[in-house]
């Protein structure tokens, strides 16, 4: 397959899109294409953050306590115009600069799409600086807290809390599970309207530092008594987070659990919100969010269990955040509605149950025309077993026995007598059916490859970078899919 894909633009979309979910070192702020990748982790002087902050300004900071915080942080400007968010650590937080670089170094390896990702840091004489990508929507604290023309819609509440649990779970799985003190003002939105996590929080503490700075009341139990926070303390704040969002307050939890106990969860809901929510969902989020508070610690869901709860109750999800959330997108282009498919909406709602049924009733019509050059010997001696094991796979697939399907499709595509795009469109599905989305992206590509204007493989492609939190990504392949459904519609 790979002479085949090195005719394609394809084999350099997939070497360089793996890396910006896993690692950053290969990454370039910018290519051919304009894509906005993130840039790697870089050092920078403190010369030029104090230009970029003109000279750590006042007016510049953003950083809800102002400077009578020990640690502030200052929207800047670099030279080449990215815009950043610089924090800026007491003299004391840090003493070991080789510790703070080496953390810095850890969290800075981190990227996605749920996180506001640390780009770089600055560590000379006793200064000690971080230096991120900067939000520019404010912090959810702002838009839940103090809003001024409308109140947050449930949709977007319901989206938040689904990313933030994205967020958690992304950086277990990159074994940097603890994160310091979560809370409303922890989530940044970006310029898309889409919430961010901070990538502060994920910081080990320094010397001076707390990890909890808010009040005793929102404090995990298993803290007071050790001073440590574990992974599960970070999900107890997350449902401190959850009763923020339902309530648009910031109600101690043990108030909020005596409502719950009571059956008076009704009376936790915020008022602004009033028949705009079904009371299914609403009890769904608060067992969610009793289920965080638990007193004993093990019986805590983890970040995966909470993604896992959250996705069925994704409501509007084909309406992007900047529109549920009120923002004029500056870029009046990217707003433009795409045109899709009954297939293309299935693989922007990331309905997965709605992409099997239509996989299975197209067949095989869209290999038509794949080139398959055969020997008669190769017919007579391999053919049967490559053709059978394609059999094998189908009927996993159409009884949705995904893991033998994968199985039965892998040893066809292994064979190597025959090549088809469906087949990997079905072990694609089949992956992320599985939770598999790295790989499950790989066989929406070699789809490409072999059929490159197939809108399905596109479109497939488009679920699987939702699945791994890339939705820039996710969006500029469904541009391409809508494309070639044009150009094929107009011949």
């Amino acid at each position: 397959m790979g002479a085949r894909c090195s005719k394609f633009s394809l084999c350099w979309f997939h070497s360089n899109l793996k890396p910006s979910v896993l690692e950053s070192s290969d990454l370039e702020n910018g290519n051919k294409n304009d894509r906005n990748l993130w840039p790697s982790f870089s050092e920078f002087s403190f010369e030029r953050l104090k230009a970029a902050t003109g000279g750590f300004s006042s007016e510049n900071i953003v950083s809800e306590h102002g400077e009578k915080a020990p640690n502030v942080v200052y929207k800047g400007k670099l030279d080449n115009g990215r815009w950043i968010a610089v924090k800026r650590f007491n003299k004391l937080a840090w003493p070991d600069s080789r510790q703070f670089l080496d953390e810095a170094r850890s969290v800075g390896n981190l990227r996605s799409e749920r996180l506001a990702n640390l780009i770089g840091c600055c560590c000379e004489g006793e200064e000690r600086l971080l230096v991120a990508e900067f939000m520019p929507n404010e912090t959810l604290a702002k838009h839940l807290f103090h809003w001024e023309s409308h109140p947050m819609k449930w949709a977007m509440r319901l989206r938040v809390a689904l990313y933030l649990a994205q967020a958690l779970e992304y950086c277990s799985g990159k074994g940097r599970a603890l994160y310091h003190d979560l809370n409303a003002y922890r989530i940044l939105f970006d310029q898309d309207g889409n919430p961010r996590l901070s990538c502060f929080g994920l910081m080990k503490n320094s010397r001076d530092g707390k990890s909890y700075s808010t009040n005793l009341a929102f404090t995990p139990p298993e803290y007071l008594r050790t001073g440590r926070v574990t992974p599960e303390s970070v999900v107890y704040s997350y449902g401190t987070l959850l009763l923020d969002l339902l309530s648009g307050k910031h109600i101690p939890p043990s108030h909020a659990l005596d409502l719950i106990r009571g059956k008076n969860f009704l009376m936790l809901m915020d008022s602004a919100l009033e028949g705009h929510f079904s009371n299914d969902d609403g009890t769904e989020l608060v067992r969610l969010a009793s289920r965080c508070l638990q007193y004993e610690a093990r019986e805590r869901p983890n970040a995966k269990s909470l993604v896992t709860a959250l996705m069925p109750l994704q409501k509007d999800s084909e309406v992007p955040s900047y529109v549920l959330m009120g923002i004029t997108l500056e870029n009046a282009a990217s707003t433009q509605p795409l045109s899709l498919t009954p297939f293309g909406e299935a693989c922007l709602r990331k309905d997965l149950t709605a992409i099997h049924e239509m996989l299975d009733k197209n067949g095989y019509k869209d290999d038509e025309g794949i080139a398959n050059e055969l020997s008669f010997q190769m017919w007579t001696s391999q053919m049967q077993e490559t053709l059978n094991s394609k059999k094998h796979g189908d009927t996993a697939f159409r009884a949705r026995d995904f893991a033998t399907a994968i199985d039965c499709y892998t040893q066809f595509i292994d064979g190597g007598t025959m090549v088809s795009p469906t087949v990997y469109a079905r072990r694609c599905l089949s992956y992320l059916m599985s939770d598999m989305g790295q790989e499950a992206l790989g066989d929406a590509m070699q789809a490409q490859a072999i059929s490159p204007e197939w809108a399905t493989a596109l479109y497939l492609q488009a679920t699987c970078l939702f699945s791994l939190g890339m939705e820039n990504d996710a969006q500029e392949a469904l541009k391409e899919g809508t494309k070639f459904e044009a150009k094929k519609n107009k011949n």
